[in-house]
């Protein structure tokens, strides 16, 4: 009997904090600026369709989301769709970032392959909790010296991205792994409105 008033109780924690931890996902969903995250699928959807490339980059678990951005924009997006994205992932390259860090500053390691990549017309999605990383900062400067707009996905503060970002998408949450969900959810919403604009007319399942 013991082993059982345990067992409840520790289902009872776990329960208390899935519907705590839910909870706040939605509602920091639901407060975000709705006319921001528009703004941003309609940024996305003329670059990609003006033929130019969109740049993606982020540290830690924000860079797996900039990886995941290729997965879902360069392929998912072009099924039942008429659509070509061109899309890079700044964080793909491990050999080139580790060697920019070794060897010049892991500040840079953004701001180094822009310099050569970042053409007019390009768009540049930074991914960030804090949006205050240096590598980002420094990226970020570029662009706008450069006039290459920029979607800046931030939670917390919303920081230096919040504040100098073209379109700011922010999320006010103060939760690394609720922030991180919420810019995870942003890259799939927003892939999926621009392919429902543009879907087939004779597809009848647009969300697969």
């Amino acid at each position: 009997m013991l082993q059982v008033k345990i067992k409840n109780k520790k289902q009872s924690g776990l329960d208390n904090f899935l519907n705590t931890y839910l909870s706040s996902l939605n509602s920091s969903i639901t407060k975000m600026d709705k006319k921001k995250i528009y703004q941003a699928a309609n940024l996305i959807e003329g670059v990609i369709k003006k033929n130019k490339t969109i740049y993606v980059c982020g540290n830690g678990g924000s860079a797996a989301i900039a990886n995941h951005f290729i997965c879902d924009y360069f392929k998912v997006l072009c099924m039942q769709t008429n659509l070509k994205a061109k899309v890079k992932s700044l964080c793909s390259d491990f050999e080139l970032i580790s060697a920019i860090s070794n060897d010049i500053s892991y500040d840079d390691i953004f701001l180094y392959q822009a310099e050569r990549l970042l053409s007019s017309g390009d768009l540049l999605i930074l991914i960030s909790s804090s949006g205050n990383s240096n590598n980002l900062k420094k990226v970020l400067q570029y662009a706008n010296q450069k006039k290459i707009k920029s979607i800046g996905f931030s939670g917390f503060k919303g920081g230096y991205l919040k504040k100098f970002s073209t379109v700011p998408v922010f999320s006010n949450i103060s939760n690394y792994g609720i922030s991180e969900d919420i810019n995870h959810i942003l890259m799939h919403l927003i892939m999926q409105y621009i392919k429902l604009k543009n879907i087939k007319s004779n597809n009848k399942n647009p969300l697969l």
